[in-house]
């Protein structure tokens, strides 16, 4: 393999959706043995707590990123999710459908963020750890919206009409969460320093009850490697 193929990246700058999460950890650690210069971006967004958002600050940090941007937005303030609307119980049981931890519009939105910032970088590429396979039924981790989003991107940026074309990387999207897991550990991730749980304590222990949770534990237990989660007593 070439050199040119080991690191298509190298050189370039790109912007990595970060939440402090499994699958988001894994991109960066992803996109950076491709070679590229990683600005990592999270949100505050009103989510339930901010356990996550300081766990995107340590992995970010561990991994070497050449800048870590937290853009506050108020979700909260439009509600319509258990992660934004405290009124609205968390699920701690399997549902069927779209389920209320959906947050209305929340990719749209942080992508959009990305794009103004990959512009204001001249960077080309954008990562984000959206998932078809283990991804709790949201509508905005679907391959067709991440096409419909490239495609918007690159008619409504001033880099996409003068020929920079922008992509969106979805690496992870086709990988079960036993899969993402392997290839984590394979790019040396400390899952350790993540933080997936949608109740999470502001010390970040996780609740073992919510779909992230259970995703997430039965993800270490199908790849056959040890759950580092640390969680509520």
């Amino acid at each position: 393999m070439s050199p040119a193929t080991e690191s298509p990246g190298r050189g370039r700058r790109a912007v990595i959706l970060v939440s402090g999460g499994l699958d988001s950890t894994t991109v960066l650690a992803m996109a950076l043995r491709q070679g590229y210069e990683c600005y990592t971006l999270s949100f505050d967004y009103g989510q339930r707590h901010r356990a996550e958002l300081v766990a995107a600050s340590r992995v970010s940090a561990a991994a070497g990123d050449v800048q870590h941007k937290v853009v506050t937005l108020n979700l909260d303030s439009i509600g319509g999710s258990a992660l934004t609307d405290p009124e609205i119980a968390v699920p701690e049981e399997a549902t069927t459908g779209i389920p209320v931890t959906y947050v209305p519009a929340r990719n749209t939105v942080f992508l959009s963020i990305a794009l103004g910032w990959a512009e204001v970088l001249e960077a080309r590429d954008i990562f984000i750890g959206v998932n078809a396979v283990d991804y709790s039924g949201y509508p905005d981790c679907r391959p067709d919206y991440i096409a419909a989003f490239e495609e918007m991107a690159n008619l409504a940026t001033r880099a996409g009409v003068e020929g920079h074309r922008l992509t969106i990387h979805t690496p992870l999207m086709h990988l079960s969460k036993a899969e993402i897991i392997a290839a984590g550990i394979a790019h040396d991730v400390d899952y350790s320093l993540t933080v997936s749980c949608y109740q999470a304590t502001d010390q970040g222990l996780a609740c073992g009850r919510c779909d992230a949770c259970r995703l997430r534990r039965d993800g270490f237990l199908q790849a056959g490697v040890p759950d580092p989660t640390r969680y509520r007593p």
